[in-house]
């Protein structure tokens, strides 16, 4: 599982970082999110998915910028990588 301990749940850009999520993989879970908030897995990795409606809406920094209509997909990438992910 690319050296994460199953004690936790790795973040987004934690799965990035270890290369278990490719850059391609984070830009289409930012695109999908940007057309559709309530779009629910990307990336899959190691068995890992992100619920990205929920677990945007459980970050609270997160939801905000989303929630911006001013929102760049810079600021929303960087909420999805902050965001753990979840076993598939």
């Amino acid at each position: 599982m690319h050296g994460f301990a199953t004690r936790r749940i790795p973040t987004a850009g934690e799965l990035f970082k270890a290369k278990a999520v490719a850059d391609d993989q984070v830009n289409a879970a930012v695109d999908a999110h940007r057309a559709d908030s309530g779009t629910i897995t990307h990336p899959n990795a190691d068995g890992y998915g992100l619920d990205l409606a929920a677990a945007v809406a459980e970050h609270g920094w997160a939801s905000s910028v989303i929630a911006s209509l001013k929102s760049s997909p810079s600021l929303t990438r960087g909420a999805i990588l902050l965001v753990r992910a979840q076993k598939a």
